[in-house]
């Protein structure tokens, strides 16, 4: 693997925004490294939270380090970042490739978990693609061109040309081809379902309606049926991209859901 050597646990290089009592780790998905949460940062509450929004290994400050770059050794990752913080106690949010990696922190430290964000998450079970499509996305560690079209078409094929190259230009200066790629089979492949299966965390899964891929169909079929307690909020304008698409909407529905924890912070 390229990078420097590294022993678990490690503190991946973390942001943090507010003082508020209720901790949140938010884990961005495979196409940006933290900064896929920058649109939305200005407005989150921070006297009710205080979010901890690490870059996973292969991405932005985390770009060198080396690992296996899978969503089990991201779960590992973030619970370090609690335990650095001294966060004995804190709810998760994820997004698409995050939100995998978020339902796998709960897999290993259930009682840890407060509350669940999926934001369009990967399934606990991975996202097998059928060949033409594994084909675009292998490429794409190395193709701007197959990002774009990933990007373009999860958004409902509606957003203006400058976005999807910024969008492209960040998933590229801030992720490691290596680390890309094997990512990618990991959040596709990886099926720990079982693990979460019952659990009774207040879990909510946020999709966009112009997202092809993670549904409110999938959505129901996975995320509804292993959390008992599980919701979904479709949100009409957005694609997979809803920190970039619909910014103030999805800051709603994810603080308001967190709220209705009134449990205090420990």
């Amino acid at each position: 693997m390229r990078g420097v050597d590294v022993v678990l646990p490690f503190v991946l290089p973390h942001a943090l925004h507010g003082t508020g009592p209720h901790k949140v780790i938010a884990v961005h998905g495979w196409l940006a490294d933290r900064s896929a949460f920058d649109a939305v940062e200005p407005d989150v509450d921070r006297d009710a939270f205080q979010y901890a929004v690490p870059d996973l290994r292969g991405y932005g400050e985390a770009r060198n380090v080396a690992g296996e770059f899978t969503t089990a050794e991201g779960a590992a990752d973030v619970l370090a970042v609690a335990d650095k913080l001294g966060w004995d106690r804190f709810s998760l949010v994820g997004h698409s490739m995050g939100g995998s990696v978020v339902q796998r922190v709960l897999a290993l430290a259930p009682h840890r978990v407060r509350r669940i964000v999926g934001i369009t998450p990967v399934p606990a079970s991975g996202l097998p693609l059928p060949p033409e499509q594994w084909e675009l996305f292998t490429a794409s560690a190395h193709l701007p061109a197959h990002r774009r079209a990933i990007i373009d078409t999860t958004s409902g094929g509606r957003r203006p040309d400058r976005w999807l190259d910024r969008m492209v230009q960040r998933s590229l200066d801030r992720s490691d081809p290596a680390a890309f790629r094997a990512w990618l089979h990991s959040w596709s492949h990886d099926d720990f379902h079982a693990e979460i299966e019952g659990s009774t965390v207040s879990a909510l899964a946020v999709v966009g309606a112009l997202d092809p891929a993670i549904t409110a169909a999938v959505t129901r079929a996975t995320w509804l049926r292993w959390f008992p307690n599980g919701q979904i909020h479709e949100l009409v304008s957005a694609g997979h991209y809803p920190m970039d698409e619909t910014p103030l909407e999805l800051i709603r529905v994810v603080e308001d859901f967190l709220r209705a924890d009134a449990q205090p912070s420990e």
